[in-house]
């Protein structure tokens, strides 16, 4: 007779054995050796399997687990509701916090970084000039009314274009009306003796069928231009010249400065400089900058030393920006400084600028030019602009000049600038960098 202790034993083991989960498959055998044959061995003897054992035991169990289990239970609930409302509350606020935190740095990298050709009205404006090169007048008169819309500062050549663009697709009553917007609402504008030239143009062609795909005589008149100036130029230059100062179309005198352009004779960059300096329309102004830029990197002028025409093409674009008080004309001449290579007249305009945004304009365009890494850390310790130090800032990080940033970290004393050098410098991997983190931890 089995004890009742042994009984309920063996019922633990069944009951364990039940709730055991069952072995995972053994790993596959790996591939067999072929060896010599092995004799069979015999059967062994059968033996006699005995009934189980089935223990007089009940299975059936009924815990009590006491009368408070379900109000203990609705408080952990209660209290597990509460846990989980407090961390999604931190999480939010946390989150609610980072999403200022970036939209302010965003904000503030907007409003650093908003430049000549990056403003919506520039983009918008630059575009349609892509669409009149390209005679898609539909497109670049819907440009055009946009920019002209927004009445920012490229409105009155907006609707100069505007007016020129409904020229093309013969619709010369609307382009009227679009010249005499222009003249009422910008009586100063300098684009009012070109609007004049195209009213005119436009009033002769009244009788005419003015057909939107047919090509102008403007592009004969350009490549009689191009090579006329290849092959004598002499008399090409004094016409060139009156072309610029001509009632003739403002895309043909346009081209015309590209004609010029190409050529490095002294009295070409004359007549480019003329127009640099502003004696003529807005447009063609920023395009003859633009151009002296290039000629100047062609030339390896660099700044160049005295005036004039046998000055660099970096001496007279920093002449120019001496007089210039238009900031798209500034912003122009101090790319077409960096496209000439001229660093040593950019540095100038950061040390005699007034305006923190051209001089965080004229810092940046340094970024790429590792050799001015410790003059424009000699800015830092009279700078008081936070605009300019993050500028500086800025091209320093891109040039991973990771010895004057720890320079600055140790004479900074603001603490938020301070941590902004000591972010930066997280993701250089340099000895100086190592070095001031150890000085920093001691």
């Amino acid at each position: 007779m089995i004890s009742r202790i042994g009984i309920l034993i063996c019922a633990s083991a069944l009951a364990f054995a039940a709730q055991v989960p069952p072995a995972p498959p053994a790993p596959p055998a790996p591939a067999a050796t072929a060896f010599p044959p092995v004799p069979p061995i015999p059967p062994l003897p059968p033996v006699a399997v005995e009934p189980p054992i089935v223990p007089d035991f009940d299975f059936s169990f009924d815990f009590d687990l006491g009368p408070d289990f379900d109000a203990k239970m609705a408080d952990l609930n209660s209290k597990l509701a509460d846990i989980n409302a407090k961390v999604s509350s931190r999480v939010n606020a946390q989150m609610a916090q980072l999403n200022g935190k970036l939209q302010s740095g965003m904000g503030a990298f907007f409003q650093r970084n908003v430049r000549l050709g990056n403003t919506r009205d520039d983009r918008l404006y630059e575009s349609g000039q892509g669409f009149l090169d390209r005679g898609q007048w539909n497109a670049a008169l819907n440009t055009f009314t946009q920019v002209a819309a927004d009445g920012g500062s490229r409105a009155d050549g907006a609707l100069y274009w505007k007016a020129y663009s409904l020229n093309k697709l013969g619709r010369r009553d609307e382009a009227l009306a679009a010249i005499a917007e222009l003249r009422k609402s910008f009586a100063s504008s300098r684009w009012l003796n070109d609007a004049s030239a195209l009213e005119l143009e436009v009033k002769q062609s009244a009788g005419q069928n003015v057909s939107p795909e047919g090509q102008p005589d403007e592009e004969l008149k350009l490549m009689a231009l191009n090579a006329l100036m290849n092959s004598d130029p002499d008399r090409a230059y004094p016409l060139l010249e009156n072309l610029l100062k001509s009632s003739q179309s403002l895309r043909l005198k346009e081209r015309a400065l590209f004609v010029l352009a190409q050529n490095s004779a002294p009295r070409g960059r004359q007549l480019l400089e003329q127009t640099a300096r502003g004696s003529g329309n807005p447009d063609l102004q920023l395009r003859a900058i633009q151009y002296l830029g290039t000629v100047g990197r062609r030339q390896g002028s660099g700044s160049g030393a005295g005036t004039g025409i046998g000055a660099g093409s970096g001496q007279i674009l920093f002449d120019i920006y001496g007089s210039a008080s238009d900031d798209n004309v500034k912003h122009a001449l101090l790319r077409a400084m960096l496209t000439s290579g001229d660093t040593d007249h950019l540095m100038q305009v950061i040390k005699t600028e007034k305006s923190p945004e051209l001089r965080s304009q004229a810092i940046r365009y340094l970024a790429g030019k590792a050799e001015t890494g410790d003059s424009l850390a000699a800015l830092w310790t009279t700078e008081q602009d936070p605009q300019v130090k993050r500028a500086i800032l800025d091209s320093l990080t891109a040039q991973n000049n990771a010895k004057a940033m720890v320079d600055l970290a140790r004479k900074e004393r603001d603490t938020e600038m301070k941590r902004d050098i000591v972010r930066r410098l997280s993701s250089m991997k340099s000895k100086e960098a190592n070095d001031y983190w150890l000085e920093l931890l001691k």
